[in-house]
């Protein structure tokens, strides 16, 4: 883990490329206190470890089926799974979940370094609390994430690949029909993938969204989190974000899911209190 000081600093955007109704905005000077976050998101084999110890049924698991990308799926699994209308290129695939990622008959060989997905906000509760840890609040996430910059749309500036090289795995290419992988990955990356931030953080941007504790609100007048809701934040965006669709891979970028729900590109870190 990596020990952050705390203090103030400024949350949000008003970024011309953002999304108003995600309440990225407005900027506001937010504190923390000092805490310790870990350097990069859970892996699978630190998940196996979890589940190995504790029997850990996840939702995914227990639903009996988790969204997984169309394109990473073999025809037939692709063909026979149900979509969301509005967001077509998912699959609500029977039997995936975070040892099965991409459904029956896929596995984790070669993917220990990777971070664990098909993880809904119990189950990274469940993680976190066995770990001695907790899921950060989004205003820690962002201070982390941020690495010391200030107001930067990503953790290492303002450009997305400075001097064309690249920090983080996003989608490069046509989404959602064409995927490059001039990053290097077509999925997943591992978990410490790319050069960290300035705090020693990796891919805070891209690769996996990641659970933060926080209920979501878009109403940031009095900064603390709401006591309930409908949905937690998650943060980061992943791999499969690209400009024309989803460019919420900017560090201030904010969406949410319900806490059972779990994808294959959602993921987690924690933190815990300094001292």
């Amino acid at each position: 883990m990596v020990a952050l000081p705390g203090g103030e600093f400024l949350m949000g955007a008003e970024d011309a490329d953002g999304f108003p109704a995600d309440g990225e905005g407005p900027v506001r000077a937010v504190r923390v206190a000092p805490f310790l976050v870990d350097a990069c998101a859970v892996s699978n084999d630190a998940y196996a470890e979890f589940v190995a110890d504790t029997g850990h049924v996840t939702d995914a698991e227990r639903l009996g089926w988790s969204y997984v990308f169309a394109g990473f799926l073999p025809a037939a699994l692709r063909r026979d799974a149900p979509r969301p209308p509005e967001t077509p290129w998912w699959c609500a695939v029977a039997g995936a979940a975070w040892n099965r990622p991409a459904g029956p008959g896929s596995g984790l060989d070669g993917l220990g370094d990777h971070p664990v997905v098909h993880i809904s906000w119990y189950d990274a509760a469940a993680y976190a609390s066995w770990a001695g840890k907790r899921l950060p609040t989004e205003a820690e996430w962002e201070y982390a994430a941020r690495g010391g910059l200030e107001q930067a749309r990503y953790p290492w500036g303002d450009e997305l690949d400075p001097d064309g090289e690249y920090r983080c795995n996003i989608w490069r290419g046509t989404f959602p029909t064409r995927n490059t992988a001039a990053d290097g990955y077509r999925g997943t990356a591992p978990v410490d993938a790319f050069a960290p931030n300035g705090h020693g953080l990796y891919n805070t941007s891209g690769n996996v969204w990641e659970w933060c504790a926080d209920w979501w609100t878009t109403e940031h007048g009095g900064h603390a989190a709401p006591a309930h809701g409908g949905a937690r934040v998650i943060r980061g965006g992943s791999h499969l974000c690209h400009a024309s669709y989803c460019n919420r891979y900017r560090v201030a970028a904010r969406t949410a899911n319900t806490p059972d729900s779990s994808t294959g590109h959602t993921g987690f870190r924690c933190v815990r209190d300094a001292g």
